[in-house]
């Protein structure tokens, strides 16, 4: 199987700098239905901010924040999704890869989070997917690059 394009936009890798004119989109948690009952009381003033970049053809990228009533980040992630042909068999099934890391963001400054890796070819139609999904922990770089697009993503919603 061959690897992910090259050619592909630089931001376009999980973790990478953003593109100086992403903004993020600021949405409620809850929909005012639910904000409107007894249990949507525990989420008000709860916000999303979401990030979505678009690597046309090569796939996407998606930051997610979730901010409390006080604004405050309690989860992060990124997630990277690559699409390619595969050259070695172009009538064959396109390969894909997803990367991501995600969890929570504890008020001592500590992440307690998972990064995945997602590998293989997309299914047919009425396949399911034969993908190799492989978990591990994120390093203390992985981990400061994430609460650092973090901190530039609550600026930039500002």
């Amino acid at each position: 199987m061959s690897g992910p394009p090259e050619n592909r936009p630089l931001w376009h890798t999980l973790l990478a700098p953003l593109p100086a004119d992403a903004m993020p989109i600021r949405t409620p948690i809850g929909s005012p239905e639910v904000l409107g009952t007894a249990h949507g009381a525990a989420i008000a003033g709860w916000q999303n901010l979401s990030l979505n970049l678009s690597a046309g053809t090569f796939g996407l990228r998606h930051l997610l924040i979730v901010l409390d009533e006080s604004g405050r980040p309690i989860a992060a992630s990124d997630h990277v999704f690559i699409h390619w042909e595969n050259p070695s068999h172009p009538s064959g099934p396109w390969q894909m890869r997803q990367e991501s890391i995600g969890g929570r963001l504890e008020e001592d400054g500590r992440f307690l989070g998972t990064c995945w890796t997602v590998t293989g070819p997309e299914p047919g139609e009425d396949e399911p997917p034969a993908w190799e999904s492989t978990p591990r922990q994120p390093t203390d770089e992985e981990t400061a690059a994430l609460k650092a697009l973090v901190a530039e993503i609550v600026m930039r919603a500002k």
